[in-house]
C-alpha cells in the first residue's frame, strides 16, 4: 500500500518521522518510506518500556533532524517530515495532583502547542515555503453520551478532529465548512507537491481553498473496538448529507444538521431513511470480522494497555455477532474501564474500580492482570497470583502475566514455580529482554552465577536501557569473584543513570566494595 512517505521518497525526496507513542512502533510498518524513524522510547523506574514520550523529546529529534539539513550539500533539497506527539492524551498530566482531567488535558493541548510552535520556528527562512499539515487521529469524550476517553463509540465528539494546512498555495485565514476526512490528507498533499495521485479513498480537497465547493460524499466510520475487547457488538456509522446513522443492535438516526450534540434519536420517525443508510452501512463492512493474525503477544498487550484494540480470541462470525451487547448498554462499564485504562486512578481507588470490572466481566484478562499488578504493588501477593492465573485462564498471551506470577512465586520462595512461569513467559516471548533479566535474576539466586551472568548480558544485548539487569549483572559478577567486571558494569550503570535517580548511592556503595 503506498503512503506519502513511500511515494514520495521514490521521487527523491529525503523522508525523516519522530513518533511519541507505541502504537506507531517501526513493527507496524509505518516506517516504509523514511529514511529516518525515530520511534525510541524509554524504560521506566520498573524496567518495563514505557508506551509513550514526550513532546519535547520527540521535537528535539526533528529539529535535530531538520539541522542535518542545513550541513548537506544542498539546502534546498525537499523533505519530508512527520512528527507525531501523543499530547493530548491520557494520562493526563499527574493525576496525583487531584486536579480535574479536564484541566491536565487543557494543559497537554498547551504543552503541544508550545512544542509545535518550537518545531515551526526551527524551520527559519524555510518555513515560508513549506506546506504544512496538522491533524489529530481522534476526539476525546469527557462523559458526552456516557463515554470517557475514545475507540468504543462513533459520535462525532471523538470522531471530528482539527486538520489545519498552512503553505505557499494556501489563502491565510479560510475556513472551510464542508466535510474531509483524514483520507483526503495524502491525495491533498501530493497534489499540491506535484506528484501522481495513485488510487486513493479520499480525494484532492485543495480547491476549496480557492472556494471552490467539494462534492458532497457519504462517510463511514466504524469501531470494533467494544467486539475485540470486551466482546460486545462492532459499530458502525454512515453520514449522508444531514443524516447520521450508527449501526448497532439499536440503532440511531441522527440530523445531525439540526441536532450536531447527536441528542434526538430519529430512527422510530424516519424508518426508510434508517433502512437505506444501514444497507449503504453494510456495503462498506459487515458487522463482522474475518479471523486474521494479530501483532505479537506483548505488542497486543500494550495497545490494549493504551486502549487501542489488537485483536481477540473470540468469535467473529455474523450469528456470533447479533447476539452481543448494544455497548450502549454497557456505558456505565466502558466508562470504568476507561478509567482504568487512562491511567486517571491509582492506589486503592485502581484496586477498588479493578475488582468491579472483574466481578462484572470476570473474562476480562487485561483487567485480572492490572489488578494482579497493582496488589503486587500494594505487597499483597497473596492476593495477586490469584489474579494472574484468572489473566493467563482468559487467554491473555502476554508474558506481563508470567513476570508477575514468577515475582510472586520467587518471594515465597517457590523457585520451581517460578522457574516454570519464566519458562512460559519466555516461551510467548523469547527476546523480551525483561523476561530474559529476570531468568537470569532466578539463576543467580539458585546460585548458578555463570548461568546469571550469561542471561543478563543476553538481556543487555537485546536491550542496554535495562538498568535493573546491568545492576543485578553488577552482583553477579561481584558474587562470582570478578572484581573488575562488577566494577565495570558498575560505572557503566551510574553513566546511564539520571543524576537524580534515586538507585545511585545504591550502585554506588556496590562500586566501593568491588574496586
Amino acid at each position: 500500500m503506498p503512503t506519502l512517505a513511500t511515494v514520495l521518497h521514490a521521487r527523491g525526496v529525503r523522508t525523516a518521522a519522530f513518533v511519541a507513542a507505541f502504537p506507531l512502533d517501526h513493527q507496524f510498518g509505518l516506517n516504509r518510506g523514511f529514511d529516518v524513524y525515530g520511534d525510541q522510547i524509554p524504560r521506566g523506574p520498573d524496567g518495563r518500556v514505557a508506551n509513550e514520550r514526550p513532546a519535547s523529546q520527540v521535537v528535539d529529534d526533528a529539529i535535530a533532524w531538520l539541522r542535518t539539513r542545513d550541513q548537506g550539500p544542498s539546502t534546498k533539497d525537499q523533505f519530508f517530515l512527520w512528527v507525531h506527539l501523543f499530547e493530548p492524551h491520557a494520562p493526563y498530566g499527574d493525576p496525583s495532583t487531584g486536579r480535574p482531567a479536564v484541566d491536565r488535558y487543557d494543559d497537554e493541548i498547551a504543552t503541544a502547542d508550545r512544542e509545535i510552535g518550537r518545531l515551526l520556528g526551527a524551520l527559519g527562512t524555510a518555513r515560508s515555503d513549506t506546506l504544512i499539515v496538522a491533524a489529530g487521529d481522534h476526539g476525546e469524550a469527557f462523559g458526552e453520551h456516557g463515554e470517557y476517553a475514545h475507540s468504543i463509540f462513533v459520535y462525532d465528539t471523538t470522531l471530528r478532529v482539527p486538520l489545519l494546512v498552512s503553505g505557499p498555495a494556501v489563502a491565510a485565514g479560510s475556513r472551510i465548512a464542508d466535510a474531509v476526512t483524514l483520507a483526503d490528507v495524502a491525495p491533498t498533499v501530493l497534489r499540491l507537491l506535484g506528484a501522481p495521485l495513485g488510487e486513493m479513498d479520499g480525494i484532492d480537497v485543495s480547491p476549496a481553498f480557492g472556494g471552490t465547493a467539494l462534492p458532497r460524499r457519504e462517510q463511514y466510520a466504524e469501531s470494533f473496538a467494544p467486539l475485540v475487547e470486551f466482546g460486545w457488538a462492532p459499530l458502525r456509522s454512515i453520514r449522508s448529507g444531514p443524516w447520521k446513522l450508527v449501526a448497532a443492535p439499536k440503532p440511531e438516526l441522527f440530523d445531525v444538521e439540526k441536532d450536531p450534540g447527536e441528542q434526538t434519536n430519529l430512527v422510530a420517525s424516519q424508518p426508510v431513511v434508517a433502512r437505506d443508510l444501514q444497507a449503504r452501512a453494510d456495503r462498506y463492512s459487515p458487522a463482522s470480522l474475518p479471523t486474521t493474525a494479530s501483532a505479537n503477544a506483548e505488542a497486543a498487550e500494550r495497545l490494549r494497555a493504551l486502549g487501542y484494540s489488537s485483536g481477540s480470541q473470540i468469535s467473529h462470525q455474523p450469528s456470533a455477532i447479533s447476539n452481543r451487547p448494544d455497548p450502549k448498554d454497557r456505558r456505565e462499564l466502558a466508562a470504568r474501564i476507561a478509567q482504568v485504562t487512562s491511567g486517571e486512578l491509582t492506589g486503592a481507588a485502581l484496586v477498588t474500580a479493578l475488582e468491579g470490572i472483574v466481578r462484572e466481566n470476570p473474562g476480562n484478562g487485561q483487567a485480572h492482570l492490572r489488578l494482579g499488578y497493582a496488589r503486587m504493588q500494594a505487597g499483597d501477593c497473596t492476593r495477586a497470583e490469584p489474579e494472574f492465573h484468572a489473566a493467563a485462564a482468559a487467554g491473555l498471551p502476554s508474558a506481563d502475566v508470567f513476570l508477575g506470577l514468577a515475582t510472586c512465586l520467587g518471594q515465597r520462595r517457590d523457585l520451581a514455580g517460578a522457574e516454570r512461569a519464566l519458562n512460559e513467559a519466555r516461551r510467548l516471548e523469547p527476546d523480551n529482554p525483561a523476561v530474559v533479566a529476570n531468568i537470569g535474576l532466578l539463576q543467580a539466586t539458585k546460585g548458578d552465577l555463570p548461568a546469571a551472568i550469561q542471561s543478563l548480558n543476553a538481556a543487555l544485548a537485546i536491550d542496554p536501557a535495562l538498568h535493573e539487569a546491568r545492576f543485578n549483572l553488577a552482583v553477579a559478577y561481584a558474587k562470582a569473584g570478578r572484581r573488575p567486571e562488577a566494577a565495570a558494569a558498575a560505572r557503566e550503570l551510574l553513566t546511564r543513570l539520571p543524576r537524580e535517580a534515586p538507585q545511585r548511592s545504591e550502585v554506588e556503595r556496590l562500586l566501593r566494595a568491588v574496586q
